[in-house]
């Protein structure tokens, strides 16, 4: 089954191909081949969102793990961050976690931790497609001696909610703060009010009744619009949005503004450098960033590198040169000394300690970033030649760079699955980004329109 992997495991609608208990029954059997080892017992952890889908994917895959001898714990509903902490701290061999993260209830997915708490390289995934692919995996049979067994650990979300107030600054607290938290109905519901509200927040939850089909609906990440006329209307200090399986989180500061993943970045990054604790001075972002991240970062002496779309080349970068700040602008941002992936209820702590330690409102720490104008042509072209061998764009591209004095980006590319050129300006002032954008359309279009 070539292509079973997206960006970020295997997705799509539940029931159908290839989120069906049949293919997910040779998932299971393929990963727990991958991590099998001779004469060693393994064990995979599976953890799931709320979805209604999930107990039909997570029998499956049960089912796909034990019966390649490989033991399976089942720790129920948890935040992905929180399943990636317990498989390292369980001593697991792989975490599995089914979730379709800011999806509708419609939609599931699967993605793989290794016992480290990494998503699964390329490779790896390659590795497992393949295996299914070729049928090589219904060949292989252990014994019915050898078959793994599954077992419950009931104090996984406990263990979790300590786990995220310990990388809340000690000495610190959140007393005499208001904050608000929507859970979108997701993995997060029990969690992240339970630890604002240990560590002395005064928290009013809001989206934590889930009932399999209303994750995500009208709320969470994707849908602040409550959660901002709720933290006005309760005057509260902050308010946080997660999506279902609450790898990520966006912000609102007291005024009812939205604070995204890039403010967040931005205003994490000066508290870290102000504190000695940010190697390098370098943060990581990836290139849907907005300039204006870059710009706010440049001019306090920090240096922002780009990557790839999706969280784990941010966290590949990261764990390559030693950093310990990444992150994108949807509101997944690591904190390498915290945890191994995108963290919303450990991200918003970290906002929340910012917060504290300046004495400053929120809306005055997130304005430490200016977010630029944006501008985005497409053109539809007939063929996709190289751009770099296109002197007449590449003359267009290179006024523009010189235009915007170091304080802008532009982005020219070929889109992956239809006939255009895109082409992405941002810069301080929006009536020069779109003259500079409608110079770079004109000469692709006489050149290959």
């Amino acid at each position: 089954m070539p292509g079973l992997f997206g960006t970020d495991g295997v997705r799509g609608v539940a029931n159908q191909e290839p989120m069906t208990p049949e293919t997910v029954v040779k998932l299971g059997r393929a990963v727990a081949h991958l991590f099998k080892a001779p004469g060693a017992r393994r064990s995979i952890v599976i953890g799931k969102d709320t979805r209604l889908t999930g107990y039909m994917l997570e029998t499956a895959l049960t089912a796909g793990i034990t019966s390649m001898g490989v033991d399976v714990i089942l720790v129920g509903p948890l935040p992905t961050p929180g399943i990636a902490y317990i498989t390292r701290s369980l001593r697991a061999d792989a975490g599995v976690v089914i979730s379709a993260s800011h999806n509708s209830f419609e939609d599931n997915g699967i993605k793989f931790f290794s016992g480290d708490g990494l998503k699964l390289p390329d490779a790896k995934e390659a590795e497992i497609e393949e295996m299914i692919a070729s049928g090589a995996i219904d060949r292989i049979r252990p014994p019915a001696g050898e078959i793994g067994k599954a077992y419950r650990v009931g104090d996984a979300v406990g263990r979790y909610i300590e786990f995220a107030k310990n990388s809340f600054p000690k000495g610190l607290s959140l007393r005499g703060l208001k904050i608000v938290v929507d859970c979108a109905h997701g993995a997060a519901y029990r969690v992240s009010p339970t630890v604002l509200r240990e560590l002395a927040a005064d928290v009013v939850a809001l989206n934590v009744a889930p009932d399999g089909i209303n994750i995500n609906a009208a709320c969470g990440s994707l849908h602040p619009e409550e959660l901002q006329r709720v933290v006005v209307a309760e005057r509260a200090h902050a308010g946080f949005a997660h999506d279902g399986d609450a790898d990520r989180v966006l912000a609102v500061d007291e005024r009812g503004s939205l604070v995204d993943g890039d403010q967040i970045l931005a205003m994490c990054a000066l508290d870290l450098a102000a504190a000695g604790r940010l190697p390098a001075r370098t943060a990581v972002a990836t290139v849907m960033s907005n300039v204006g991240l870059e710009v706010a970062l440049r001019d306090a002496g920090i240096t922002l590198v780009r990557t790839a779309v999706g969280d784990r080349y941010v966290l590949e970068e990261m764990l390559r040169r030693g950093y310990t700040l990444g992150g994108e602008q949807s509101g997944h941002v690591i904190f390498a000394e915290h945890n191994t992936t995108g963290d919303g209820i450990v991200t918003a702590l970290q906002v929340l300690a910012a917060m504290v330690r300046a004495g400053k409102p929120l809306s005055e720490l997130a304005a430490c970033m200016r977010r630029f104008p944006q501008v985005l042509q497409n053109v539809r072209v007939s063929r996709k030649e190289d751009l770099a061998a296109l002197p007449a764009v590449q003359r267009e591209i290179q006024s523009a760079e010189a235009a915007l004095e170091g304080r802008g980006r532009v982005l020219v590319r070929y889109s992956g699955t239809e006939p255009l050129a895109r082409v992405m300006i941002e810069g301080p002032d929006e009536g020069r980004i779109r003259a500079l954008a409608a110079n770079i359309v004109a000469a692709i279009q006489a050149a290959i329109g």
